[in-house]
This record gives structure tokens, C-alpha cells and sequence, in this order.
């Protein structure tokens, strides 16, 4: 079990702390409104109403001892600020911060912010995506213009062994997993002789033209 502390609980917040929490995680959750502590307080370990731009307050909090702390309190942004710098001065061991722009998260990995994150272009790439290539469920990208791709297989591959396919010399991919959505299986590194099924998820290192060129198969 880890622990973590979820400073805003809007949409952003509460979604990701009653995740964490489900999966068995403690889980501290921070807001100045007490309706949104009221409606999350069921699905976190403590729900506190308080400015998170404190230094004192937050010190009191024990965030140190936290894997992580995610500042979800984006739409005000002086707040968000003030409450980076404070925990990156405490020694956070992680720190994960939402932002409103661009400059915004100039200023939050300034600050000292180890990830900075833009729900909603994340989730505008991620739909626009999927309109493009609706095989391709989701996308983790990499240096170098690789991406891990979670891929629902074309229709031209059902059926077929993955030797027969020979994706690494047509499209300079590689197939690193398969799971099957039925059985739950997941085959880490599956052999050329796999064939694969309408059921399977294809996990998938390549290029993103690569990939897509290949969804579309």
C-alpha cells in the first residue's frame, strides 16, 4: 500500500483520488470547499478542508512521508503555484501538478514541479486519435518518437500467426504483449507461431506513423 495526497478534489482530483483509494491505496485529500471534502470524503482515507497554500499547513500533513502528491487545483493557478513551490521547498518525494497552459506549467516546472499535466489537450489528443485511428486505444509516448500503443487488431490481422503478419519488416514494429479481453491472459513476448484472435489487445512499440499505418491494414 502507498500513500498519497490529493490537493484539490474538483473532477480532476476526485477522479484520481477515488481511484487510488480503490485500489487499496491511503489516500489524503486537501480542499478549501467543504462541499467537494463532504462528496469525496467516502472514497478517501482522510478529507480535510484547508488552503493547501500553506507551508505550516502542509508540513503538518506529513507530505514527505507521501509516494506522491498531486496538486489538482489548476483553475486557480496562484494557488496552485504557491502550493508547488511549498512542497518542493518540504522534500516531496513526487509531485505531479495540473496546469491551466502552457505558461502556467512553465512556471509550475520552474517552481518545481516533476510532472506537469494538461487534462483536458491530453484527453483532446487522446479523442482526436482515436477518430484517426479508432484501433489504437490508447498511446504512452516515448523519447525518440516511440510510443507504447495499445492496439485493437485489424480485421486484416485475425487469424494470422504473428509470422505471418511480420510487422517488424513491414512496419518496423514490435508486439511486445498480447492479452486476450476474454481470458484475461497476457503472453509478455509471444511467440511467432501466436495467431491472433478478434479478442486479443496487441501491445505495441513503434513508431506512431508506424503503428497507425499499420491500424490501418
Amino acid at each position: 500500500m502507498k500513500k498519497f495526497c490529493i490537493i484539490g478534489a474538483g473532477n480532476f482530483g476526485s477522479n484520481i483520488a477515488r481511484t487510488l483509494y480503490e485500489a487499496g491505496h491511503e489516500v489524503l485529500v486537501i480542499d478549501n470547499n467543504r462541499q467537494h471534502v463532504q462528496e469525496i470524503s467516502e472514497y478517501c482515507s482522510v478529507a480535510i478542508v484547508a488552503d493547501a497554500a500553506d507551508k505550516e499547513f502542509l508540513a503538518s500533513q506529513g507530505v514527505t512521508e507521501m509516494d506522491a502528491v498531486v496538486v489538482a487545483i489548476g483553475e486557480r493557478s496562484h494557488a496552485a503555484t504557491l502550493a508547488t513551490l511549498y512542497l518542493k521547498e518540504l522534500g516531496v518525494k513526487r509531485l505531479v501538478v495540473k496546469s491551466v497552459n502552457e505558461d502556467h506549467g512553465r512556471i509550475l516546472r520552474k517552481v518545481g514541479a516533476d510532472e506537469v499535466v494538461y487534462p483536458e489537450k491530453d484527453m483532446a489528443i487522446k479523442v482526436a486519435r482515436n477518430l484517426a485511428s479508432p484501433n489504437i486505444l490508447d498511446m504512452l509516448s516515448m523519447t525518440g518518437g516511440y510510443a507504447l500503443h495499445e492496439l485493437a487488431p485489424p480485421r486484416s490481422f485475425i487469424g494470422k500467426t504473428l509470422i505471418e503478419l511480420d510487422l517488424r519488416r513491414r512496419f518496423n514494429i514490435y508486439i511486445l504483449g498480447i492479452k486476450d479481453v476474454l481470458t484475461d491472459e497476457f503472453i509478455l513476448m509471444p511467440p511467432a507461431e501466436r495467431q491472433i484472435k478478434d479478442s486479443d489487445l496487441l501491445l505495441i512499440l513503434g513508431q506512431a506513423a508506424d503503428v497507425e499505418k499499420a491500424s490501418r491494414k
